[in-house]
């Protein structure tokens, strides 16, 4: 095998993308005719089952950047990135047992209002104005871009212009019309081409160095197949490892609004839990399924110089004909799986944060007109600025780093507002002000190289700034009242079906099982 892209599809392989395409139309066009509110169609009808959460919250995660990126860095740097994955379990577990409780009984339809219940209408709205800048500039955009690049090594005539216009407004219109329920669905289907492509692409890079880990472990660097990693390693120290991955998923498993919607539409407490801790056990397959392949790589095609172009090279030169096309439609997933979900947090955040005035509530029927118009003109901004990320070249991938700048004010106030009933509108409102400007100063003097230290270390050490800061201001206020169902409590996190079930069915021993799952893999690959 070599490092040349060969990437001319067979008629099976259109035959079984255009099957899955005409499968994610049908259920679109099913779903919109259900969906007739701006409940329906921001948190399908508070609705939703355990089964459906969890594979939509494993389809959402997986965008073009996962499958490309990981892939990548995994041929590049080793099996250390798989972290970011499978540590997934602990802010789910988390949300399951801390935050579900709070954001369901508070009865909220974004993670932002959760902020006003419990501080303050500007804490709000400064938090929701952020997401959707971010969502809409870097998510959307960024899946529109990274999906067209992928697609264009397949269809090499087609301009990047036109695939990003293809892609948004095939997930933007059935994501306007069908809402949160028609993003879930399709995820569902949308998760399950993604693990069996994924898997069969393992299976089949393991068959090419003859089922031999020894093979394996003789040929790549050494180092690479260990997760912890010495703390100058430029990938992830192992500090960073065990303090500063998790707390970046906080970001965006607790609080990131195109994630957290799947828990606010469950039925009820019980399937949140249930939903949260099977996307859990679901991030463990990345590690098996997209990772390990992206290190096996190194042996059957050490001749790739670009690690981007890895994940494409394997579909062209390890798959047989037909699951290449498979594997095509589970890009294809991972594509539109970002960009309908991101789409639709954005409509939701506009519409609920901004639009809905206390004094004048607006009908369902206008909320879901207001909302379809959202996600259409989220759609349009969207593919507009999406192919204009290729002359950012570097800048973008700093971007992607820039994240890392929201979370530790935002972990600060989500945990210590849930938990701690001490803490004061105003303390919050300047912490995430001063967190987000800290965070700035470190994430630019970091990228000119007077900071040293990498982003997992520096998201710890500002996480304990943030917390210092909050309870300082807070300390200095005069307590207010605070809304009960704004704070945590055992009696309503841990009194309900999920946790009284039987032992097979009991929602306390999947965490057992996410934990030890967690566990394992970080003793496996030590």
């Amino acid at each position: 095998m070599n490092g040349e892209i060969d990437a001319d599809l067979a008629m099976i392989d259109y035959i079984v993308i255009a099957g899955y395409l005409g499968l994610v139309i049908a259920i679109g066009v099913w779903v919109s005719r259900q969906t007739k509110t701006g409940e329906d169609l921001f948190l399908a009808g508070r609705s939703l089952g355990w089964g459906v959460i969890g594979f939509s919250l494993f389809a959402s995660n997986i965008s073009t950047s996962t499958l490309v990126g990981l892939t990548g860095s995994a041929y590049e740097g080793g099996l250390a990135v798989s972290a970011y994955e499978w540590m997934a379990g602990i802010p789910l577990l988390l949300m399951a047992f801390v935050f579900a409780p709070v954001f369901l009984k508070s009865r909220i339809s974004t993670t932002p209002e959760y902020l006003e219940k419990r501080f303050s209408r500007r804490v709000r709205l400064y938090f929701s104005g952020l997401t959707i800048v971010f969502t809409v500039i870097v998510d959307t955009a960024g899946g529109l871009y990274a999906g067209a690049v992928v697609m264009q090594v397949f269809f090499p005539d087609i301009d990047i212009w036109m695939f990003c216009v293809g892609i948004g407004i095939f997930a933007g219109i059935y994501t306007a019309t069908g809402g949160l329920r028609a993003v879930v669905y399709t995820d569902v289907l949308q998760a399950v081409v993604l693990i069996l492509g994924t898997a069969l692409t393992a299976f089949l890079m393991f068959q090419s160095v003859d089922f031999s880990w020894a093979t394996v472990a003789d040929q790549v660097p050494e180092g690479n197949l260990s997760i912890v990693q010495p703390i100058d390693d430029a990938t992830l120290p192992w500090p960073g490892l065990f303090t500063g991955v998790w707390l970046l998923g906080f970001w965006y498993w607790v609080t990131n609004q195109y994630i957290v919607q799947r828990i606010l539409g469950a039925k009820d407490l019980s399937r949140a839990q249930w939903g949260a801790i099977l996307g859990g056990i679901l991030k463990i397959l990345p590690t098996f399924f997209i990772i390990l392949p992206g290190v096996m790589a190194v042996v059957t095609l050490p001749d790739i110089s670009e690690p981007d172009q890895v994940f494409p090279i394997i579909i062209t030169q390890v798959l047989p004909v037909g699951l290449t096309g498979l594997v095509m439609a589970g890009l294809i997933a991972a594509i539109m799986s970002t960009v309908d979900s991101t789409l639709n947090s954005s409509s939701t955040l506009l519409v609920n944060d901004f639009l809905i005035k206390r004094d004048k509530e607006p009908t369902p029927e206008q909320q879901k007109t207001w909302g379809t118009r959202a996600t259409l003109g989220f759609m349009v901004i969207a593919i507009a600025w999406a192919p204009f990320i290729q002359y950012f070249g570097g800048l973008w991938s700093y971007i992607q780093q820039a994240f890392s700048v929201l979370v530790p004010p935002l972990v600060v106030c989500f945990t210590l507002g849930a938990l701690w009933p001490r803490g004061t509108a105003n303390a919050a409102f300047w912490t995430l002000i001063s967190g987000h400007l800290l965070g700035l100063g470190v994430f630019v003097t970091n990228q000119l190289g007077i900071w040293p230290l990498h982003y997992t270390i520096n998201v710890t050490i500002m996480t304990v700034i943030s917390a210092v800061v909050f309870v300082a201001l807070s300390l200095m206020d005069e307590q207010a009242d605070v809304d009960k169902d704004s704070l945590w409590s055992r009696e309503t996190a841990f009194d309900t079906k999920a946790c009284n079930a039987p032992v097979w069915a009991n929602v306390k021993t999947h965490a057992v099982i996410l934990t030890a799952l967690m566990i394992g893999t970080l003793v496996l690959f030590w």
